[in-house]
This record gives C-alpha cells, sequence and structure tokens, in this order.
C-alpha cells in the first residue's frame, strides 16, 4: 500500500487586530513558517499595516464590521486548523477561538509568558492536549512548534 499527501494544509491565523498591533511583526514571522512548511495561510492581513488593511478591505468590498465578520468566519470553515497568537488580548481572537473550537477545528494557542499578564483561564483552561493545544513559548522557539503543527495538519491517503 502506499501513501500520497493530499493536499496543503489550510491554516486560518489569529491575531490581535484593533486591541492592539505591536505584535505585527511577529504575526508576519509566524505566517511566513507556516507558508514554508507548505501551509496555505488563510489570514495573512493580520500582519498587513492599518493603512494597507483599509485599502485592501475597500478594494475587497468589505465596508463594515458585519462584512469582515462574515469574511472570517467564512475562512474559518475553510481552515483545517487554526494558529492563534495570545499574547496581546484580543476580544475578536477570543471570539474566532470560540467559533472554531465549536466547528471541531485542531487549535493551537500561542502563548509568550510575561510576569504582569496573565493568559485567559478560558483559553488557557480550554487546553484538551489534542484537538486545543496551548503552547507558552519564546520567539526562539517559533520555528520547531510551527515545523511540529504543520507537519501534523498534513494529511495522507493510503492507496
Amino acid at each position: 500500500m502506499s501513501q500520497i499527501e493530499s493536499k496543503q494544509p489550510k491554516i486560518y491565523f489569529c491575531g490581535s487586530m484593533r486591541a492592539g498591533r505591536g505584535d505585527a511583526d511577529l504575526y508576519n514571522k509566524i505566517m511566513q513558517k507556516i507558508d514554508s512548511c507548505g501551509a496555505e495561510v488563510l489570514t495573512e492581513f493580520v500582519g498587513w499595516s492599518a493603512s494597507k488593511m483599509a485599502d485592501q478591505n475597500k478594494h475587497r468590498g468589505l465596508q463594515n464590521d458585519k462584512d469582515i465578520h462574515d469574511q472570517d468566519v467564512h475562512l474559518l470553515q475553510q481552515a483545517d486548523a487554526i494558529v492563534a497568537e495570545v499574547t496581546q488580548p484580543s476580544l475578536g481572537v477570543g471570539y474566532e477561538l470560540g467559533r472554531a473550537q465549536a466547528m471541531g477545528k485542531k487549535i493551537l494557542c500561542l502563548y509568550r509568558p510575561q510576569p504582569e499578564k496573565q493568559l485567559s483561564a478560558m483559553v488557557r483552561g480550554a487546553e484538551d492536549g489534542d484537538k486545543f493545544v496551548v503552547k507558552d513559548y519564546a520567539v526562539n522557539e517559533i520555528d520547531d512548534i510551527i515545523t511540529d503543527f504543520v507537519s501534523s495538519q498534513k494529511m495522507v491517503i493510503n492507496l
């Protein structure tokens, strides 16, 4: 019996948008790593600057919050898995995680521990070690974490 990889995994990346953009460069680094591992990032806009985002939203016909919500839920439905950087608290990311969990998606949450901040109990407490995983990490560990996660998402078909 032979095996072939069936498809490139589709990853929905979550990061803070309106609650703070201080980690946008890190988001880009994570998404570039996801891409270099052979997965498709459905939400590259999470790493864009505010001005680029406004221009692109207008170009794509996203005129209001409802349009953005509906587009993002559609992308969540298309995703094979979710990667969320959750260090910067964000209501939107929490909402996306809840929707993704309800859809049965595999979820990886990345958190950089900080002495003055704790991760929400609603995120940390959702960890089950399988479908919902929370990893405390340092930036220098991101390549290995993403490589392991993406490789676990690649589907294999037995012929």
